[in-house]
């Protein structure tokens, strides 16, 4: 019985033209064609989903605030004209049922200034000085969660990149609510942590 004969593979050169004769067209379908922003992530836009709709449920509106970091005490631009007082620390029970994931919390506030007063058509101003949890983390800004005529803070801390370290952890912060945040009204504004919050009341015209 006569052996076939062997087949000969595929030169190299040939292997390699066939491989950038796919990949030049993929690469530029793939830049042309892919939606701008960041990459679809299932577990976190569904977690993300799933937060928003059990506060919606709940009756919470969950708004961002802008941070200025660091501030300079005088300086702030907030007339503090609240009575601000102590009150147990932690959140809402409501709120903390809500949430998918619990925020980390500061230690505790110092000091707050916030005005008494406030106007519908223009930003509301507070400053606070915050113990944060350690070192390696600064404050970002703030989530404010608005259900009925009340409102909770919750500071948002970031990690500070590389080696470098807070020089200490007490850090004086200025935070602005956006005009239209609160609706005319009289509110009770809680600023949360985990020792000792701070709450005071708000007339808003």
């Amino acid at each position: 019985m006569t052996a076939q004969p062997s087949r000969r593979p595929w030169p190299m050169k040939w292997i390699a033209l066939a491989i950038v004769a796919f990949i030049v067209p993929y690469t530029w379908l793939t830049l042309k064609y892919r939606k701008p922003g960041p990459a679809y992530e299932p577990y976190a836009d569904n977690k993300n989903r799933a937060n928003v709709s059990r506060l919606l449920s709940a009756g919470y509106q969950r708004l961002a605030a802008a941070a200025e970091r660091p501030a300079e005490a005088g300086r702030t631009g907030v007339t503090a004209t609240a009575r601000v007082t102590e009150v147990p620390g932690g959140l809402p029970f409501t709120l903390t049922q809500s949430l998918v994931d619990q925020p980390r919390l500061p230690q505790a506030f110092s000091s707050v200034s916030a005005p008494g007063e406030g106007s519908a058509s223009a930003d509301y101003r507070l400053a606070f000085n915050c113990v944060l949890p350690d070192y390696k983390e600064q404050l970002a800004g703030a989530e404010v969660y608005v259900r009925e005529h009340t409102v909770v803070i919750v500071p948002l801390f970031e990690p500070i990149q590389g080696s470098l370290l807070a020089r200490t952890q007490e850090s004086l912060v200025a935070i602005t609510l956006p005009a239209g945040t609160l609706k005319p009204g009289h509110y009770t504004l809680t600023l949360a942590a985990t020792g000792r919050s701070r709450q005071w009341t708000v007339d808003v015209k």
